[in-house]
């Protein structure tokens, strides 16, 4: 057992008062029972963020331990390991002598170790004559020992946050998908209510989390679409509500007045065949498809659309119609009208219109308005995208520095 005193380091190695304390703290600890090594050494790495230690910080204290003969710290024995650093790189996985140096001074400023420094800065022990250790000079694990409570409340509260992070964020996640869909399914359905002016509430909302936030900033986000979505449900819920006292009053007429005048225009042929009549019912569907053009021709007439796709590129289809999306929510196009264009005219012919939109932003009052009236002409049979990408590239031309490199799909470098 080794006689704790405050020791100073060998060299040119400073002092310093945060040193002295450790040390101090570690003295006045009373003995306590054995406790097992790896066990602190699992707690330390659960805190390790909280201890502010490199991963690789925690290899070279895991072969500190590994020198310690013993399964379980006691203050009955020595707790002073006394490897060489040839010996501590090796059982670090190799790591260099210089980075060793610079860890093993990281476990000692954090407090895991202390120092046991020799006169001359070698490691090494003294036995007597039956090989036990009277005195070692190298690294204390005595500090394991004094603050293992307190390792293993930083590992239980770093492990508690773990948890609540991963709740709110489910929450969260639940929320935008509840929001999301009761927008669209209230913008199908035709209910009453602003929700181009909610949907913009919800994304704002979803813009202020950043790629990687943290649980508070989830957390407040989480209660404010809280909120929207119980707004939300309030208005259907006085809606249906509406719709099912109307529906009550006036069944019988509606029944009436649904009866008999179809049944005989249906039964009764007339003299000439009338036109195909699309029922309101039944969802909007071309009689032809609509042309799908080259990528290439479309991102030559909408260049700008290029910025929105991965690193400023889009190279397929693919990347055509997630750029879409984004760009249908920055236009302000309801989820409802950009679906209705994806039914009529196809995935990537829709997409080509929110592109063409975008180039003709300045001139375009209501980017929604719009895509909707494209798709009534389209229905008909009435819109084809030809002239209005012909129309964007006659407006500007291939300039020399903008002909495709050979092999490479263009995204049209503004």
């Amino acid at each position: 057992m080794q006689t704790k005193t405050v020791t100073t380091p060998f060299g040119r190695r400073p002092m310093s008062l945060a040193l002295v304390k450790s040390q101090l703290d570690t003295k006045g600890c009373p003995a306590r029972h054995p406790i097992c090594k790896w066990r602190v050494f699992r707690d330390i790495c659960e805190a390790r963020e909280t201890l502010r230690l490199h991963d690789r910080t925690l290899a070279v204290l895991d072969a500190l331990l590994s020198f310690y003969p013993e399964p379980e710290l006691s203050c009955e024995r020595n707790l002073v390991v006394f490897p060489s650093n040839a010996q501590l790189s090796l059982r670090a996985h190799g790591i260099a002598g210089t980075t060793l140096r610079r860890h093993l001074a990281a476990l000692v400023e954090a407090g895991i170790v202390h120092r046991q420094d020799s006169p001359n800065g070698k490691r090494y022990a003294h036995r007597d004559e039956t090989g036990s250790i009277e005195k070692a000079f190298g690294f204390s694990l005595e500090p394991l020992i004094a603050h293992a409570a307190e390792f293993a409340r930083m590992a239980q509260q770093v492990a508690d946050e773990r948890r609540l992070f991963r709740l709110t964020k489910e929450s969260l996640t639940i929320c935008r998908r509840d929001v999301r869909k009761l927008i669209s399914m209230a913008v199908e359905e035709g209910a009453d209510g602003d929700w181009e002016a909610i949907e913009g509430q919800y994304i704002a909302l979803v813009a202020r989390l950043g790629r990687s936030p943290a649980r508070h900033e989830m957390a407040i986000v989480l209660g404010e679409l809280e909120m929207l979505r119980e707004e939300i449900v309030n208005r259907l819920e006085i809606q249906s509500k509406i719709r099912k006292t109307d529906g009550s009053d006036g069944q019988s007429g509606r029944h009436i007045q649904n009866s008999n005048p179809e049944s005989v225009n249906e039964l009764e042929p007339g003299p000439e065949p009338e036109p195909e009549v699309i029922p309101q019912t039944t969802p909007k569907r071309m009689a032809e498809p609509l042309a799908t053009f080259p990528l290439r021709m479309v991102l030559r007439a909408c260049p700008q659309f290029a910025d929105y796709g991965p690193g400023g590129l889009i190279s397929n289809w693919r990347e055509m119609i997630a750029a879409a999306v984004l760009v249908r929510s920055m236009l302000g196009v309801s989820p409802s009208a950009y679906q209705e264009a994806c039914e009529i005219m196809g995935a990537e012919n829709a997409a080509t219109v929110i592109a063409c939109i975008l180039e003709r932003t300045t001139s375009i009052n209501s980017a929604g308005g719009y895509l909707r009236y494209l798709s009534r002409r389209a229905t008909r049979g009435e819109f084809s995208l030809g002239p209005m990408l012909m129309a964007l590239i006659r407006a500007r031309p291939y300039r020399a520095d903008e002909r495709p490199e050979p092999g490479r799909t263009p995204c049209a470098t503004r």
